[in-house]
């Protein structure tokens, strides 16, 4: 009997043509160096023979490999292994796993792990939740998303609708936003000034991989931002980290250091600063600019929640009372409707707006046209508006509701500040509590919360974490709450 009818066993009814099987089975026999080149292969009509197949499901195969240069016909003498291929030897098979690898599981290629990118993502799992900040979907507009998304797939030229568009967004989505943020934010932007990208750690990907090199100095609060880090660390940048008190970044600080040492770009949370909740000062927010001016750095401005302030008119950004070109404004749609939906904006100066447009290319050449212009036309007839102003009175409430719950049921195990706005408060356990262990015991009871180490804050702040109220409603946070009680 022929070596291949022990070789080759193709499975019928599988999902994969018969046909497609018997060609990859001989690919692999001759990629081996079990069949080499010049090797006279069985007649259509044998090889169909031995595996009982048609002669015209090995027929289909052989003119499969022929197409693909493994094979060769020479007429009236058959089929051969193709003679130009390079000399192949058996591989010994690997006794015990010794020396074996799995070539889908492990490469055989060497590439490096930079620790930064070590980090745990965050997913959605557990019943309960109290997490770094996040909206509830359940009050996201979903049915007029639904039929603005339908209209934008079934009405229009498809043509122009579901072809390629502009690396910088699509234009009514930006035409839309920038009147939006004019009004809402005092900003005196142009369909030129903003870049749409697929959430602000996008928007801030590209802007670190394009303006920072290995070696700047950039410089960002602490506690900060983790994902912030990850991007300047990835650039190859140096990173030095001001404190932050009650009142935001200590911009004097900043200026200690840009005495010292250039800075290329600093990264700010004006607003809120995350993780801490604290808005920047006005008089700081002076300095800040100034020192851009000065010193020449870029301030990359996130501005993570603007949306969300309970108490009175949110601060403006920094971008609007900037003369000197100096920053770059980025925000999302992550916490208005939900993570899932990545649309982001990113605002600058035009020639930097068209510099990175032109990076992004390179990585997205557009985002998603169809959900852009479905948001521009919720932006065009006030539907976001009106959500917006419907998630504040309710965010509003579920803060109140939540801070009165820590302050009866965890006195004494947790101190912490009513936030002015934002979605989470920055709490501190009391130092004898294991916050790792809690979270662990906590996520038993099907309730997450961070463990504080995924956050990457320093040392100071161990006991320090965000509880998220936002996505949680009244009866949500009241269980929450209690099995945080009850486990202490």
């Amino acid at each position: 009997m022929n070596v291949l009818s022990t070789l080759i066993a193709p499975e019928k009814g599988g999902k994969q043509p018969v046909y497609i099987q018997i060609a990859n089975q001989l690919m692999a026999l001759i990629k081996d160096g079990t069949l080499q080149s010049g090797y006279r292969l069985l007649s259509t009509r044998q090889l169909a023979a031995i595996l009982n197949v048609h002669r015209r499901t090995v027929v289909q195969a052989y003119d499969e490999l022929l197409a693909q240069g493994w094979l060769e016909s020479q007429t009236g003498n058959g089929t051969f292994v193709a003679r130009n291929l390079p000399d192949l030897r058996p591989v010994p098979i690997a006794l015990d796993g010794a020396g074996g690898r799995d070539p889908l599981k492990k490469a055989g290629f060497s590439f490096d792990r930079p620790a930064h990118l070590d980090r745990a993502v965050l997913k959605a799992s557990s019943r309960f939740h109290l997490d770094d900040g996040f909206p509830d979907p359940r009050l996201a507009p979903l049915e007029d998303l639904s039929r603005a998304y339908r209209s934008q797939l079934l009405h229009g030229n498809s043509y122009q609708r579901l072809g390629y568009g502009d690396t910088t967004g699509a234009g009514w989505l930006r035409q839309e936003l920038s009147a939006h943020l004019n009004e809402t934010r005092g900003l005196r932007t142009s369909v030129a000034n903003i870049l749409i990208v697929r959430g602000m750690i996008m928007g801030m990907y590209l802007a670190v991989t394009s303006l920072v090199k290995a070696g700047d100095y950039v410089v960002t609060d602490s506690p900060g931002w983790f994902g912030a880090s990850m991007n300047f660390l990835q650039a190859g940048a140096r990173i030095h980290y001001v404190p932050v008190d009650a009142h935001g970044m200590d911009v004097d600080a900043l200026e200690e250091f840009c005495m010292k040492q250039p800075v290329r770009m600093v990264y700010v949370t004006s607003h809120h600063q995350y993780p801490t909740t604290v808005a920047l000062r006005p008089d700081r927010r002076i300095k800040l600019l100034k020192l851009a001016e000065k010193y020449g750095f870029v301030v990359f401005e996130d501005d993570y929640d603007f949306d969300f302030h309970y108490l009175s008119k949110p601060l403006l950004p920094l971008f609007g009372a900037d003369q000197a070109g100096m920053v770059l404004y980025c925000g999302s749609f992550t916490k208005t409707i939900s993570p899932a939906f990545r649309i982001g904006y990113l605002v600058g100066p035009e020639d930097v707006i068209a510099h990175l447009a032109s990076l992004r290319r390179i990585i997205d050449r557009q985002g998603d046209s169809m959900l852009e212009n479905a948001v521009a036309e919720l932006l065009q007839t006030g539907v976001i508006q009106r959500h917006l102003r419907k998630s504040v009175r309710v965010y509003k409430q579920r803060r109140d509701f939540f801070c009165e719950l820590l302050r009866t049921e965890l006195a004494g195990a947790i101190r912490f500040e009513v936030p002015d706005g934002g979605m989470a408060v920055w709490a501190r356990f009391d130092p004898s509590i294991d916050i790792p262990e809690l979270a662990a015991k906590a996520a038993k009871k099907d309730l997450y919360f961070s463990n504080g180490q995924i956050a990457g804050y320093p040392p100071e702040f161990r006991n320090y974490i965000r509880l998220g109220f936002a996505s949680s409603d009244p009866g949500e946070l009241e269980q929450s709450v209690k099995i945080i009680r009850d486990l202490l």
